[in-house]
């Protein structure tokens, strides 16, 4: 087997600054985002609220006209 090569000291401290360094952004790019997200979720979840009861009044409109005609 050939033997592993030395890799330079410099070459290390690059790969591992820029590991660091991406971890950090990463890190402030989700604080950033994780709100904004939070708030589109809260606004999906009242426009669910008000279709489902539209949807449910709808239904029960539908059904009541069935009702008026067939007596």
């Amino acid at each position: 087997m050939i033997p592993p090569v030395q890799v330079s000291p410099l070459i290390k401290f690059t790969r591992y600054s820029a590991l660091l360094v991406g971890m950090i952004y990463g890190k402030k790019r989700y604080d950033y985002l994780k709100p904004i997200a939070e708030e589109e979720r809260r606004i999906e979840a009242e426009e669910k609220k008000k279709r489902e009861e539209l949807e449910r009044i709808a239904k029960e409109i539908a059904e009541a006209s069935e009702d008026s005609i067939l007596k």
